[in-house]
């Protein structure tokens, strides 16, 4: 394979090719962008995610909770979808809070998580019933205050800053000095001073790390999660009802990557969850995945606008840019510039190819979406197609900068 090539199971593996043109929710790329009327647009596949979600039923316990990260991506009619086929939803934010409010899912089974929530939040979360995750000794004794005010007892679960880490991860959520939850080791005396506090205790969130492509390291993270859940239990208040293992199953996006094997994984939680029935009996287990359900599921479209050569390098300028999706730009936590899988979706089978860049319209030599790939020749007009783009795109990406139009989001 050429070094500038892009791997074929990255282009194929769930968008068809129909006479050149790519596929994506049935419909050829050329004539989705006509019926939405403008470049650039999002594009999600229901049926991609919903096979997503019964082949975790399938290789997952039963017993097992599913939960969707709604900040991998919150676009309301795909919120909703999801809503639907699974057990719950984790939340960060007022806007998701309200977002989720208005799906099927029972408010007790919508999760509220992370640092620094505010007031009204908190307290538009207790009155809605809604299981808040606490972050803190001052979030605890804030939540008391709030609830004693309203007349309601909130349910809560302590999210824990466990004393490992998920190893290989594209990003690290505990082990270390972290805004997030409160370290393992003062536990024990928090706990001790919930039972002072009219609050509902449920159980713990533990969250090591996201976008691991490694079984074997999820299962040694999932092993110690249920082993530190079941050591703080004998401080609890009350029995663990709850135990969020978190997620941290990711997508691969580079060549070199391979797809992510939840066999092994599903095995051993099918263990952990018969240990569960002994050491923690009361609880259910529940995995919160976000970008595992929705990433390979959504494309990022953009058109050519200008093709144009610098001494010596092609660039295909389009109506797209870091301003919509910054991770394929690589500004959203890659260390060293690696290309998102991409495609030009209305010359799939041209055999006559050219290495070129694909930038933007910013005036910022950040706004690279692709550096130095062989792709089929393009000319003004193409669609150049971003893969791996249902998470973390859109609303990751700095929308307002130099005050370019928002693009479409469809989801069919």
């Amino acid at each position: 394979m050429n070094k500038h090539q892009q791997p074929s199971h990255c282009k194929l593996a769930y968008f068809p090719v129909v006479e050149q043109q790519l596929q994506i929710g049935g419909q050829p790329v050329e004539q989705l962008a006509q019926q939405l009327g403008s470049t650039p647009f999002y594009a999600y596949d229901r049926a991609i995610i919903e096979q997503r979600i019964q082949s975790l039923r399938t290789l997952l316990p039963d017993t097992i909770r599913l939960h969707y990260a709604v900040k991998a991506n919150p676009m309301p009619s795909l919120v909703q979808h999801i809503a639907q086929q699974v057990d719950g939803l984790d939340i960060a934010s007022q806007g998701e809070l309200t977002l989720t409010l208005q799906t099927n899912i029972d408010p007790r089974h919508i999760s509220f998580t992370g640092p620094g929530k505010g007031i009204n939040e908190l307290q538009t979360a207790i009155n809605a019933k809604v299981m808040l995750n606490i972050e803190s000794a001052t979030e605890m004794r804030r939540i008391a205050e709030l609830a004693e005010n309203s007349g309601v007892r909130p349910q809560v679960t302590l999210r824990i800053n466990p004393d490992f880490a998920l190893k290989s991860s594209g990003m690290h959520m505990g082990g270390g000095a972290t805004p997030f939850g409160i370290d393992a080791e003062q536990v024990p005396a928090l706990l001790k001073e919930l039972t002072t506090l009219d609050l509902e205790f449920l159980g713990f969130h533990i969250f090591a790390g996201s976008q691991n492509l490694h079984a074997a390291a999820i299962i040694e993270a999932q092993n110690a999660t249920l082993a530190l859940a079941i050591r703080l239990a004998e401080y609890t208040p009350s029995p663990v009802r709850l135990l969020n293992m978190g997620g941290g199953f990711g997508i691969p996006y580079f060549p070199g990557e391979q797809a992510l094997d939840i066999t092994p994984i599903g095995e051993n939680l099918a263990r952990l969850a018969e240990q569960a029935k002994t050491t923690l009996p009361e609880a259910e287990l529940a995995l919160e995945l976000g970008r595992y359900l929705v990433g390979e599921a959504g494309v990022y479209v953009c058109r050519v606008l200008d093709k144009k050569v610098s001494r010596g390098q092609t660039f295909l300028i389009t109506d797209g840019g870091l301003h919509q999706h910054l991770a394929a730009s690589g500004n959203f936590g890659q260390v060293i510039r690696k290309n998102y899988p991409v495609v030009i979706g209305n010359k799939m089978a041209e055999k006559k190819t050219e290495v070129i860049n694909i930038v933007g319209r910013l005036c910022t030599p950040l706004d690279l979406l692709a550096n130095k790939v062989e792709l089929p020749v393009a000319e003004v007009g193409d669609l150049v197609v971003i893969l791996q783009s249902g998470a973390y795109g859109l609303t990751a990406s700095p929308t307002a900068f130099l005050g370019h139009p928002a693009p479409t989001e469809v989801l069919l």
